[in-house]
Formats: structure tokens, sequence, C-alpha cells
């Protein structure tokens, strides 16, 4: 298949109906940042601060330039924000894929009789994708409508169109995006990884595309070529789990044969990765799977049974152990949960099409993608698999399930469920930590025109006013007057949302403010180089919303050493939460967290208990909270839209 830059010009019909993302006016995200900021630095601090940006902002300022420069950015471009932000979230970032990017969608336990019953499900999954991928590529696929706040939008479905034609090349200092698409002379194909050796599976011969006993077959001679010891290939796959610019440099070794160059054009051209993993000895508890699906284990289970940089992998176990891994440069977290949802209707209401359908006659058999090696290669190879070992040792991840209520318990206290958590994920962390600090909470933007995420920033002052109230030992309020507290902080949290998904959140304004004065080669502004500003972007606690419909649910590591990753899934009666930490750093604990947010939701149910009976005694019922259930988005990490849909495109 040919290899393209980005080229959004197939895109650019569905999208111009949508508005572009706004600009912010510059003093309103400077006053927003300061208050933002203000409790969670000393007081020293944010005097230097405050002057800083005082200077930033003032008329005929800094500040000022840079805004009309972005200005004119939006009038030129489709979306004045979009490149700014994949260089920065993504392509940029030096870190390994697996657990510091990619995340995974955990699928239900299967409970395969056999290897060939594993098999049958692979091919029925992949029947799945290649229709998934026939809705796209036809433009068949529903579109997105927002629920909740701006109920009725439609949103920006690029991001689907990326899902099965992009792939990430790791760069020295950048990586690159590159698309490709089927030709006439190049039809499309899967790679299919198995005990650690990657197999082309033509999915089109003859001009047809393979039905589900043909894809079998393919599937079954697979596993039969890589069982031959003796003509087992080196681990390739661990290269793409080392950090970008290592495996950059290793692919610069590689390319040099033809051979090797051949077989990553082939991988990077793929419509998708399909993982046969082997059984491992682990218990499939959630938190094992979890483990299994964002690094497979490391270089002595399944961990080089992967490609880290194509943008779809899916992994199915013997052993039952079943997921999709994603590279997230290409889309949000809303593209993985809708196709996953798809796909587990797809696999439980469609029935397997075996024996319905007349094969392909003369099927070339899967060919076996061949790598050279040499000592020198070798030795990269090892090192990269010794670097993976150290991140899937370093990995402390929690999955756990609150089961004393879920959603349908905050609805009825008339409070918006994702802010209810999130003033609970607040309260864990205080009382683990004694303070409050930069939160990362992802906000769809899809209701602009190639809109991404923003940040809403959970950390309000209003948030950490009420987890005092909660952990003061001393009987100084009473139960009406913490209530006050919640309220007022699930509205801060529910009014930052709002600024976040209708595009004035701060993150992304004061990100292309920096970066165009990059652009234009001007000294970097003081408000940049600020301790505040590198600090409340060093987000230790990064969070998303990701609500399925069928039972499965994500996970992701942590974006900084000293933090955690929360991801959620609120459930009519319970809540799957995912908690990440790295075991190297002294100031988190996955486990420990998690106690303290069940701790925490328990204490928050109690007093929505008190003080509605109160109010109930004295017969004087307190005001509803009528926080408006607005829509989410998903981000790095991860959270999805609330959406809905609508035949047709």
């Amino acid at each position: 298949m040919p290899i393209l830059e980005r080229d959004t010009s197939r895109d650019q019909g569905e999208s111009q109906a949508l508005p572009k993302v706004p600009l912010p006016p510059l003093k309103q995200t400077l006053d927003m940042y300061l208050k933002s900021v203000q409790h969670l630095v000393g007081k020293e601090q944010f005097s230097k601060t405050k002057a800083i940006v005082e200077k930033f902002g003032a008329p005929g300022g800094t500040g000022e330039a840079l805004q009309k420069k972005l200005l004119e950015r939006r009038e030129s471009t489709t979306n004045w924000i979009y490149d700014f932000w994949l260089q920065d979230m993504y392509l940029t970032n030096r870190v390994a894929l697996p657990v510091n990017s990619n995340p995974a969608m955990v699928f239900p336990k299967q409970a395969f009789r056999d290897r060939k019953d594993a098999l049958r499900f692979a091919a029925h999954l992949i029947t799945g994708v290649l229709e998934y991928k026939s809705l796209i590529d036809t433009q068949a696929l529903a579109v997105d409508y927002a629920r909740g706040q701006l109920a009725g939008t439609p949103l920006c479905m690029q991001q689907y169109n990326r899902m099965f034609t992009y792939y990430r090349r790791p760069g020295h200092t950048t990586d690159t995006q590159i698309e490709s698409r089927a030709s006439a002379s190049e039809p499309e194909h899967i790679i299919v990884a198995c005990k650690n050796q990657f197999f082309v599976l033509d999915i089109i011969s003859n001009q047809k595309r393979l039905n589900e006993m043909d894809i079998l077959s393919q599937l079954e001679k697979i596993v039969s070529m890589a069982e031959k010891s003796e003509e087992r290939l080196p681990p390739f796959g661990l290269f793409t789990s080392d950090g970008r610019t290592e495996w950059a440099q290793a692919r610069d070794v590689l390319i040099k044969d033809p051979t090797n160059r051949a077989s990553l054009a082939l991988i990077e051209s793929c419509v998708c990765v399909v993982c046969l993993d082997e059984p491992t000895k682990l218990e499939p508890s959630d938190t094992n799977r979890a483990l299994l699906m964002l690094h497979g284990g490391g270089c002595e289970m399944n961990g080089g049974n992967r490609w880290y940089d194509k943008s779809m992998q899916f992994v199915v176990g013997m052993d039952g152990v079943c997921g999709v891994l994603c590279e997230h440069s290409p889309f949000e977290g809303i593209v993985m949960v809708q196709s996953s949802e798809y796909l587990l209707k797809y696999m439980t209401r469609s029935p397997s099409k075996m024996a319905r359908s007349a094969s392909v006659t003369d099927l070339s058999p899967p060919r076996r993608l061949p790598w050279k090696s040499n000592p020198h290669i070798q030795g990269l190879l090892t090192a990269s698999s010794d670097r993976l070992q150290r991140l899937v040792a370093n990995l402390d991840m929690d999955a756990y399930k609150f089961k004393f209520y879920g959603k349908e318990f905050i609805k009825k206290q008339r409070m918006s469920p994702d802010a209810y958590i999130q003033v609970a994920l607040q309260l864990a962390f205080y009382r683990c930590n004694g303070r409050l600090v930069s939160t990362y909470e992802s906000a769809s933007i899809r209701r602009f025109q190639e809109g991404r995420v923003d940040n809403i920033r959970s950390a309000t002052s209003e948030a950490l006013a009420f987890v005092k109230s909660m952990t003061d030992e001393r009987p100084a309020l009473s139960d009406l007057e913490r209530m006050k507290k919640l309220r007022d902080a699930i509205k801060a949290q529910t009014d930052y949302t709002i600024a976040a998904i209708t595009g004035m959140a701060i993150d992304n304004h004061l990100l292309g403010l920096r970066e165009m004065a990059r652009e234009l080669k001007m000294e970097k502004p003081d408000i940049f180089s600020d301790e505040t500003y590198l600090t409340s972007n060093h987000f230790i606690l990064s969070t998303s919303q990701v609500s399925t419909v069928m039972e499965m649910f994500c996970c992701y590591g942590p974006v900084v050493p000293n933090g955690y990753g929360a991801c959620y899934n609120p459930q009519a009666n319970h809540i799957v939460f995912c908690v990440s930490s790295f075991r190297e750093s002294t100031e988190t604990c996955s486990a420990v967290f998690t106690k303290a947010l069940e701790q925490g939701l328990l204490e928050i149910r109690g007093l929505c208990h008190r003080s509605a009976a109160a109010a109930a005694a004295s017969k004087a019922p307190t005001a509803p909270i009528t926080t408006p259930m607005v829509s989410k988005g998903s981000g790095g990490s991860q959270a999805t839209d609330q959406v809905g849909k609508a035949s047709g495109k």
C-alpha cells in the first residue's frame, strides 16, 4: 500500500459543517489560569506568577502580539491548535508507548475450550473488524451526537477515518504519522503476531474479501508455521516497546538491510495487528488482564508479541485474555470504545458464518515476515527487552470495582456522575497526600472541526474547600455546611467542563501561545518558564471517564513518574476504576489510593443521606443540585464522549 503523509482532504466535506475551534479571549484565559493555580502553590510563588502573568497580558505586550498571531492562524487553518497539540501531546514525547501512552480496552474473559476455539473467536473478531472498517470506508458509520449539555450537536467523525490507516513511525526527536490506503496493486492485509513472529494475512484474494472460514484456515496455518522452532526469528516487536528515540536509532540500523526495510513497510501499511497470545500462568483477574493488555507481561510472556506503533491491535489470548490496544495519537478513547462496543455486539449477536459462505479457492498461504539480524541488532534488541522488563516490573495497577453504588444513586442526588467522581478522586488524593495537585481530565472538543481534547482542571479551589471539610477532625462544620461545599465543588467542576467542551478552557490556549512564540523564534516568554506553569503542567493525577455499555473496561498508565492514572467507568449500580502508578515512586501506591477512594465515596454517600434526612426533619428541603449532565471527552489518555447515534452520514 502506498504510504502518504497526513491528508485530510477526504474528510473536509463532513467536517466543514461544524464550526472552527474558538480562540478564547486572552484576559479570560489568563484570569482562569491564575484562579486554577492560586491554591496549589505557595503565596510567595503565586505573587511572582501573578506579576509575570500581568506583564504578559498587559496592553501592547507579548501576550497581545501572540494572540493576534493565533487569530490569524485560526482564520487560515481548519483547526488552529491541532498540529501544536499533536506534536506536544504525542509526537515529540520520547517515552515508550506501552503503559505511558497506549490505552487498552479489556474484554470479558473468554472460556475457550481449546486452541481451535480461540482461533474461531479470532476469525469471527477479524470478520467484525472488517465489517466495521467497511462502514468507515463507505461513510456509513452512524454519526455521533452529543448528549447532555448542547445535546444534539453533531460531533466530528474524522478520528474514525484514522483507525485502520495510521501508523506512528519513530523519529530521533519527533515521530511521524503516516497514512496508508489500499490500491489495486497492493490490496489490504493484516499482520498476525504469534509466538513473537509476524505474518502477513492478505484479506483480499481474487478480488474477493476472505470470509470467516478462510480467515480461520489462514490463522491455523499461521499457528502451525509459528510452532516450527527451527524457523523462528528474533522477537523484533520488542523494539517498538522502547523509548521513541531508542527505537528510531534501532530502526535506522534495521533499514540498512532491504529485507528488514520491506518487512517494516508491510507492517506500516497493514489494516491492523492481531496478536495471538500464548497462555500465561497468571490468575485472570481484572488487574492481571489489564496488565497483559498494556504490556503483554514483558519479554518472558507476550510483550514481544506486539507492534506498539500500529493504531489498532486486537489481542486474543489462548487462555481467554482478550482486548484491544491502541496507539493514541490518531484518535481519542471514544473511537476505541465505539469500535469495541460494535465488535463485542457483533461477536455476541452475529452468529459465526463458518459454514454459510463459499471459500475463496486457491488461497495463497500466509507469509512469515523475514528479518535479518547481526550481533549489533541483537544487542539493541536485548537492550530494548531489558527496558521493557523494567517497565513491566515498575507498573503498579489496581483494577477495582466499587460495588456499593453507581451512577443511579448519584443521579438521584441531582448531581452529575462525572463531577461527583472527580470530587471523590480529589478527596482520595488529599487524604493520601494532604494536598491537591494539578489534575488532568480530558474533555472532548469534537463539536468543532478536527476537534480532539482540552483539559478540565479538576483540582479547583472549591474542591479543596470541600475535601478539607471532610478530612478536618474537628467538628467545626455541620453536614449541611459540608453539603454546601460539595455543591460548590460539583458546580465548579461542571462549569469548567462546560467551558472545556465549548472550546473555552485554558490549556490549549496557553499551549498555542507558547508554540506561536517558538514558531516566531521569540525568546520564550517568562510565563512559560515560570515554576508555577511547569508545576501546573506536571499532571500527577491523570483521569478519564470511559463509559461503556458492554462489559469491558479501559486502562492506562500514569503520565508522570510520581503520578497516578485513574480511569473510571460508571455503571448503574457500580463503578469500575483502573488506578495505576509506578512502584519506583515513594509517593504513590495504587492499592492505598483505591482504598482512600472507596472510603471517600462511602463518606460522600453518607453525607448525602444525612443531609437529606436533616433537611426532611426540619421540613426545609435543600435546593436540588441542578448541575447539567455534560458530555465528556477522551483523552490521554482517554475518556469517552457521551454520544447518541444517528444513521447515515
